[in-house]
């Protein structure tokens, strides 16, 4: 049986080599078998298959052309890279056999060339005479030229001068290293005493170009002619060392001459020197802001001839303005600290400060007009560094706390002195006495507060936190000053004579400072006052009132020594009279302000309410019968009643007295039966716990109907029931002390009772 065509190309050795080519193949059936079967779906699309097929023969044609064109030129182009390939092989082939030809010639021509390395050093010696006979006419008129640049620098011909320097320079220099290169290095000392005159002409020129970089700033307005020969010298004598330093096979004597450090060096040197030369005197008093504003118009003016004179002088990559600006910011903060180490007064401390942090980079100065953009000192560091400002701040803050503290003593012995005047002290429209001094201290702390604050917050922070501490310092010194004037008021009551009077006014001027304070700090978030200013305000108020009490004490005195006798308690009015004192005293105290007015008054109901007890205590009264003991409560009521009545009529608040202890005692003493008293004594311990032992035994014995055994029956209550003394609570009985009862008289031999 037959193959069909389409096994025998499966079968083909061809599909079995190229598995590729048969899937390709298979993808192509079926791309045409799917092509076709959507082409020929109908049935009459079967007509136009002749023209398909006719169609699809001539493009298959067309391609198999194309094929064939481009395996062609393919071919074509292998053979001819084959034919370059064999070319090359055989030019390579004779190549290699000239080489060979012409080492084998090589080897046989040595001896003949080391027959030459005679005429080979011949020749170069022959060289070497050529070039030394070439050099003498130079060499002999070496002193000739010497002498004629000599002239030319004293004429200032400077470019000329330093084209012959260098002339020379070349000439020994070429000599020299010659000299060893052939190793004749003994020789080289000849040359450099011969050439001598070389070093003295070098320094000459050195001289004039550094008189001329000197007066630079000088010479760019009148003669910058001059100064640009000089830094066009420098900068041929810079090319000459980089040069030389570049090649580093022989380094002539002199080099490298580091003209251009040396350009930099002395305008440096020039510029510290004209100005950062201050003496002493310079910086006390005026001479120091004078200083100043001297270095203000002169650096400015100096900067402005740099920046648009000087900078067209000198090549751009001087960076002359630069260069002179950091030269000037630094001397001006090596001069200032050499100015800081001078013991320095307040006036002088605050000048450099706000010199160096405000002036220094306002518009008057370095942030000139004339000067910006160019100039710029931000990228320089500040002039005082942050530690010198604070150790400058703090010399200040010094300074003005020694003028605070001499000012402030002297406000206030002119305070004291007005005490013995002849006259009250001022008072205010409202009728309260005062004295000029809070104002003085306040206005004085403001000033100085309001004067640091121009300079740094820092500064004005330290100059508050000086202002609060002398201010509390001076509250002490008045304190002081209040005793000591008491004291001698005790001597003679008579002196001052408005002695009360400016107690009082001392009051006033000591609440209005306390008021005050807080507005010194301008930022209203800091004006906390401390805790130890506000105790040295309160213990400045208490000293002046406890003053204003000793002396009402001195008038109630006399009075107070008649209470609770048997004159008093026979109808005496010691209390109306000792109402008629207080009611004195108390329009005095009216000549302060209300919140020191309330406090006196508290305090003046106290120690009224204090001596009565205190009297009490003394028992010059002790009830013999119920009839005394009744009279005795009557007249206890009828006193309490009438004190505790002039103290509201002056404004004090009924809870607010002490006097209510007079009342409790009263009811005490009233009680009818003694089997209570421990109930009693009980509830009056609550309410007054400060009461002791000694207290209540008196109070039993003022009674005299109390036996010994309720007597220990109370006080053993009393140990059995101990109390605390609550916060807030004013003590009344812990400041009266019972008197020591006197011992019975005893025998030598004999046994007390």
């Amino acid at each position: 049986m037959g193959l069909s065509a389409e096994d025998e190309r499966a079968a083909s050795p061809r599909d079995e080599e190229w598995p590729e080519a048969e899937k390709a193949e298979k993808l192509a059936r079926g791309a045409a078998l799917k092509w076709a079967s959507g082409v020929f779906y109908r049935p009459e699309k079967l007509e136009g298959l002749g023209q398909y097929r006719s169609r699809e023969t001539q493009r298959n044609s067309s391609i198999q052309s194309r094929l064939k064109s481009t395996v062609q030129s393919y071919l074509e182009g292998v053979s001819a890279g084959l034919e370059q390939l064999r070319s090359a092989a055989q030019e390579v082939q004779s190549l290699c056999q000239d080489l060979g030809a012409a080492r084998w010639a090589l080897l046989n021509t040595t001896d003949r060339f080391q027959s030459l390395q005679q005429m080979r050093a011949l020749m170069a010696e022959h060289v070497q005479l050529a070039s030394v006979v070439q050099v003498l006419p130079q060499l002999f008129s070496v002193q000739e030229v010497f002498s004629h640049t000599l002239q030319l620098l004293h004429g200032q011909q400077l470019l000329e001068a330093h084209a012959e320097l260098m002339m020379m320079e070349h000439l020994r220099d070429d000599i020299l290293s010659q000299l060893q290169l052939r190793g004749f290095s003994s020789a080289q000392a000849t040359v450099l005493s011969y050439f001598s005159g070389l070093q003295e002409l070098n320094d000459t020129l050195a001289k004039q170009l550094w008189d001329i970089v000197g007066s630079s700033l000088h010479l760019v307005h009148e003669d910058p002619v001059l100064f640009v020969s000089a830094v066009r010298i420098i900068e041929r004598e810079e090319k000459i060392d980089n040069t030389l330093l570049l090649e580093a096979t022989f380094l002539p004597p002199g080099r490298p001459k580091g003209w251009r450090q040396k350009f930099y060096h002395v305008l440096q040197e020039t510029i510290t020197g004209s100005h950062f030369q201050a003496l002493r005197m310079d910086t006390e008093g005026s001479g120091l802001a004078g200083h100043l504003a001297k270095l203000q118009k002169g650096i400015v003016s100096e900067l402005r001839v740099v920046k648009d004179l000087m900078v067209q002088c000198v090549p751009a990559h001087y960076n002359i303005l630069s260069v002179c600006t950091a030269t000037f910011h630094q001397a001006l903060s090596s001069h200032l600290q050499d100015i800081l180490r001078e013991d320095l007064d307040k006036q002088a401390l605050f000048l450099l400060l706000e010199w160096a942090l405000h002036v220094y980079h306002s518009q008057e100065m370095m942030g000139h007009p004339d000067l910006l953009p160019e100039v710029d000192v931000s990228a320089l560091g500040p002039l005082m560094s942050p530690e010198l400002v604070d150790q400058t701040e703090r010399k200040y803050v010094m300074k003005v706390k020694a003028s605070v503290l001499e000012w402030m003593q002297r406000t206030l012995e002119v305070e004291f002195k007005e005490w013995f005047r002849e006259e009250e002290p001022e008072t205010d429209h409202q009728g309260f006495f005062q004295s000029a001094l809070p104002i003085i201290v306040m206005q004085m702390l403001k000033e100085n507060i309001q004067v640091a604050s121009l300079i740094t917050e820092s500064l004005r922070q330290k100059v508050y936190n000086m202002a609060l501490e002398e201010l509390e310092a001076f509250l002490g010194r008045l304190r002081e000053a209040l005793v000591q004037c008491g004291k001698e008021h005790q001597k003679d009551r008579s002196v001052p004579k408005y002695y009360m009077s400016y107690l009082l006014a001392t009051l006033n001027n000591n609440l209005a400072l306390s008021s005050s304070v807080s507005s010194l700090h301008p930022d209203t978030a800091c004006r906390e006052v401390p805790l130890s200013l506000r105790a040295a305000f309160d213990r400045t108020q208490k000293k002046a009132c406890q003053l204003l009490l000793e002396e009402l004490l001195l008038d109630l005195q006399p009075l107070c020594l008649q209470l609770h006798s048997r004159k008093w308690l026979s109808g005496s009015q010691l209390v109306s009279s000792m109402c008629e004192v207080i009611d004195k005293y108390a329009k005095d105290f009216s000549r302060v302000r209300r919140p020191v007015f309330m406090l006196l008054l508290m305090e003046t109901e106290l120690l009224v309410a204090s001596q009565y007890l205190r009297a009490l205590m003394q028992k010059k009264v002790v009830c013999k019968s119920e009839e005394e003991r009744g009279q005795l409560c009557a007249r206890l009521l009828l006193d309490a009643t009438q004190l505790r009545e002039l103290f509201c009529g002056l404004g004090l608040d009924q809870s607010q007295q002490s006097l209510e202890a007079v009342f409790a005692l009263q009811e005490l003493i009233c009680l009818k039966d003694p089997a209570l008293l421990s109930l009693e004594v009980l509830g009056f311990i609550t309410k007054y716990p400060d009461v002791s032992d000694e207290h209540i035994s008196t109070l039993l014995d003022i009674r005299g109907d109390v036996s010994k055994e309720v007597q220990h029956m109370v006080l053993d209550m009393m140990a059995q029931h101990p109390q605390v003394v609550p916060e807030g609570y004013r003590p009344i009985f812990s400041t009266i002390l019972v008197p020591v009862p006197e011992l019975p008289f005893c025998l030598r031999k004999g046994k007390c009772a």
